[in-house]
């Protein structure tokens, strides 16, 4: 049965309206009309500060916004996919990854089954496994005690991990015995070649985190890690004991150095992982929301279990404002609504993510994964093709690193795009030497300044210029460019958790207004499937009749380089 799209009702056409009267007015002036524009557009909650009065809006555009969030069912959606009722339609499951930060002493009942024991046995499960690792008690096959860790995985088995990592690393443990963890996703090796010229197979371990366990990309390179550890073994153990004694049993070397993080636990079996070394996920935990359970295990060797668990608490403090606070106070649902507003009524499609901080460097990325593979999607949950958009194209860098690549299209190209800025207002306290402290204050100070400058001088444009005298053409900067700001009090364990669980709100009220499944991948799975059957032509040099012309060509180039290697 067909149903009527969003952008039939009420709400969303007098949006339309009104955006034609908006597309009118210059931020400049709204901000000249009213004083307190960063009062009425500003929220506080979990350590973070969201400011929204720099976008094009004003009172009349949040009520309508408002008007539709609810039109949308927005706050029925939020206690559907809170309470693990099936919000993953077209898989006809629940998404609850906010069930993994839930404390261990609450209760979620899903089809008769209590979530939180079994959630809390697997952290307990990976607390065991970090313990071990940081007393030097792991040991490789030949005895010697693990050093390196390398996990393999991609998309959000890489990104979540590598992103809270890198973000965390003020908070980085020092145990009895150091662990150095790497990463390694690209499917033609190259990352991991890189690890296996320079590391040592006797004290090296692997993480295989793949949600199907039949993730190619994760898969090949965990058979070019099997290979080397058996071929490395095997030639260290001739060396020192003699041909007659040097065998080591396969199973030995995947007991000891491969750890499996899946919800497959059969195929982890069937790969040779011993049970010991399994970590569970769950099917109703998407890939790139699954940092928070058994994928996280790269970041708790980093950061240890209790900044790991702090963590959860922090994205668990954002749920629960998510799902209490009213729209009209709701950080996630404010989010949502402005870029619903850009994307939608202004015709903005592009956003930029511009964090001010180095830590954050993975952060675009991980966002870019988090939304476009969420919010990629062109038809409803009952097959309809939307006739409006969706998701914007995502891609940011480090805000200073910015300034000198892309600012220039963003102040006086023609394209017009969103922006957010991110940063913490205070960094550096833990440094003990004063005069080291008070120059790294100083340099923090200069990079908040640049911050600030910049989402002003996209609002205000040419009035942001002290000087006011006429200026050429190639000099104007023409303004009206709405961003965000968020402000982390401090960059925590705590407070980075609520940033992620506040973007991963966002997407999903924007899916629920755009009526469409933002736990779903399926063009990512078609793309799987295309590769396997070209990866198939390529290695029997049967089907190429099926090509179109592009990719017979291609094919061919490949098989005459091939032969020419021969």
């Amino acid at each position: 049965m067909s149903h009527s799209t969003i952008d039939q009702g009420a709400a969303w056409q007098a949006l339309k309206q009104h955006a034609g009267e908006m597309r009118r007015i210059h931020l400049k002036t709204l901000f000249a009309d009213s004083s307190e524009r960063f009062r009425r557009y500003s929220r506080k909650a979990a350590g973070l500060t969201l400011d929204l009065s720099k976008q094009r809006w004003n009172e009349e555009t949040l009520e309508l916004l408002l008007a539709l969030a609810r039109e949308a069912q927005v706050p029925e959606a939020i206690e559907a996919m809170l309470q693990g009722e099936l919000v993953n339609r077209s898989e006809d499951r629940p998404a609850l990854h906010t069930a993994l930060r839930l404390p261990a002493d609450t209760s979620l009942r899903v089809d008769g089954e209590d979530l939180v024991p079994g959630v809390h046995a697997t952290l307990d499960h990976m607390a065991s496994m970090v313990d071990k690792l940081h007393a030097g008690q792991w040991r490789g096959a030949t005895g010697k005690a693990i050093e390196d860790v390398v996990n393999l995985g991609v998309g959000g088995s890489d990104l979540g991990p590598l992103m809270v990592t890198r973000a965390l690393v003020d908070f980085r443990v020092h145990p009895a015995h150091p662990i150095e963890v790497h990463f390694a996703s690209t499917m033609d090796g190259s990352q991991l070649a890189d690890y296996l010229s320079r590391f040592n197979p006797e004290t090296t371990l692997f993480v295989l985190s793949s949600k199907s366990f039949t993730t190619v990309d994760t898969l090949s390179n965990a058979r070019t890690a099997q290979e080397w550890l058996m071929s490395r073994l095997v030639s260290s153990r001739q060396a020192n004991c003699g041909e007659e004694d040097s065998r080591i049993d396969e199973s030995l070397v995947l007991r000891q150095h491969f750890i499996g993080v899946s919800a497959n636990c059969e195929k982890m079996c069937d790969w040779g992982i011993a049970k010991a070394n399994q970590l569970e996920f769950w099917e109703w935990v998407g890939g790139r929301y699954s940092l928070w359970g058994a994928i996280g295990l790269p970041i708790a060797l980093v950061v240890g279990m209790d900044n790991f668990r702090e963590l959860l608490a922090g994205a668990h403090v954002m749920d629960r404002h998510f799902h209490s606070a009213a729209l009209e106070d709701n950080l996630p649902v404010l989010l949502a609504l402005a870029g619903i507003w850009n994307v939608n009524f202004l015709d903005i499609r592009a956003h930029s993510i511009l964090p001010y901080d180095g830590r954050l460097e993975y952060f675009a990325s991980y966002l870019e994964q988090l939304e476009m593979e969420s919010n990629g999607k062109s038809a409803t949950h009952d097959g309809q093709v939307v006739d409006y958009s969706t998701c914007p194209v995502l891609w940011g860098e480090l805000g200073p690193n910015a300034q000198h690549a892309f600012y220039q299209l963003l102040h006086q190209g023609t394209q017009s795009v969103e922006c957010d800025f991110i940063a913490p207002l205070r960094r550096y306290d833990h440094v003990e030497d004063p005069d080291t402290r008070r120059h790294l204050k100083a340099q923090h100070r200069m990079t908040l300044a640049n911050c600030f400058a910049q989402s002003r001088l996209l609002m205000l444009g040419d009035d942001a210029i002290a000087d006011a005298a006429p200026r050429p053409a190639y000099k104007r900067y023409r303004g009206n460019q709405p961003s965000t700001t968020v402000l982390l009090d401090r960059l925590t364990p705590s407070t980075l958790g609520a940033l992620i669980a506040l973007y991963e709100h966002k997407v999903f009220v924007q899916a629920t207004i755009w009526g469409i499944n933002p736990f779903d991948q399926w063009g990512v799975e078609l793309g799987k499937q295309i590769a396997g059957e070209t990866e198939k032509i390529l290695s029997t040099r049967e089907g190429l009749e099926r090509m179109d012309e592009s990719s017979q060509g291609l094919i061919e180039a490949l098989w005459l380089a091939e032969g020419e290697e021969k």
